[in-house]
């Protein structure tokens, strides 16, 4: 399973885990743009490579300069969605 990444303001990291039946019909990239805050840039990643010890969860850390897979877009909707700016209903 794949989740998103990203850096919070105070410093801690976020973690998206997103749902199977959506990935499947808009992609992870599509929902990463969508969920993670605008201007935030992310990485995703394999679940597997998070700790599994969450004693410290709020203790973890990570080095923007490899959240490389994107960032965050200022419309929080799928294009489909009727509301979406850019979907023309057609």
């Amino acid at each position: 399973m794949k989740v998103i990444i990203y850096k919070q303001d105070n410093g801690s990291v976020a973690v998206v885990y997103p749902n199977q039946t959506v990935v499947d019909k808009y992609g992870i990239d599509a929902l990463a743009k969508k969920d993670v805050p605008t201007g935030k840039a992310y990485k995703i990643i394999d679940l597997s490579s998070l700790p599994t010890d969450l004693t410290f969860f709020e203790a973890w850390t990570v080095d923007e300069s490899l959240l490389t897979d994107g960032v965050g877009d200022d419309i929080n909707m799928f294009f489909d969605d009727p509301q979406h700016p850019d979907n023309k209903g057609e």
